[in-house]
């Protein structure tokens, strides 16, 4: 299927869920979404689910998975899976396509690898431009087609600095020339109504001003974040 036809199916498919990921913090559910003869397999994370958190506004987790995955989609990166909003088994929240891949295969052991290089430099842009708070090894797949995927976005956005991340490996290297012009390209996007306008119902226009100042000044010095101040690293980290 094409992206398209999984958005469609994701949006509109008849849910039907398997069970529950017992090791997150969020309520985060495990399934299938049906249409016709397809079954699409899911992760779902209801709106109620969301455990409150001090500096992030109650009951915008979900909308932040779909955030991420527009920021993605408008740099033409394609390293979130398909995620889309709508009223599932327990109500409101993500519908994310899930991908296949190893549980055993993380961050931690492509680290250096030359073949995923590209991919992770990808991700290591936008989890600076989305202020990502929480990108442990685990939340890097590999596929079952051995393309790297980035997930669990819910914790992204922050207004204040919140940068966690265990990929550290590209600091203060260079941008390659084809990643500074797709950096461009999402700043041409993020103006355009396609994106702008269903941004602007999914986040604060504080945190999309912000997102624009931390994505210019990527685009101004071309290169990869050094760690912040404080600490730098989720936990835990896988």
């Amino acid at each position: 299927m094409d992206k398209q036809q999984t958005l469609e199916i994701l949006t509109n498919g008849e849910m039907r869920l398997e069970g529950r990921l017992a090791w997150g913090s969020n309520y985060t559910l495990l399934g299938y979404v049906c249409a016709a003869d397809i079954e699409l397999p899911i992760v779902y994370k209801p709106r109620r689910g969301e455990r409150p958190l001090w500096d992030f506004p109650t009951g915008t987790l979900c909308l932040r998975e779909r955030a991420a995955f527009l920021i993605s989609e408008a740099a033409a990166w394609d390293i979130v899976p398909p995620t889309v909003l709508r009223e599932g088994v327990h109500g409101f929240g993500s519908v994310q396509a899930f991908v296949e891949h190893d549980p055993d295969l993380h961050y931690f052991n492509i680290e250096g690898e030359a073949d995923f290089a590209e991919m992770l430099q990808r991700i290591v842009v936008f989890d600076w431009i989305t202020n990502n708070a929480d990108r442990k090894a685990g939340h890097v797949l590999v596929g079952a087609d051995d393309r790297i995927w980035a997930i669990d976005h819910g914790i992204c956005f922050n207004i204040d600095y919140k940068l966690r991340s265990v990929i550290w490996e590209f600091a203060g290297r260079e941008f390659s020339a084809e990643l500074h012009t797709s950096l461009k390209t999402l700043r041409e996007n993020l103006e355009t109504p396609l994106y702008r306008e269903e941004l602007l119902q999914l986040l604060h226009r504080n945190e999309l001003d912000v997102l624009r100042r931390r994505l210019d000044k990527l685009i101004e010095v071309g290169i990869f974040p050094e760690p912040g101040p404080g600490r730098h690293y989720p936990w835990p980290p896988v």
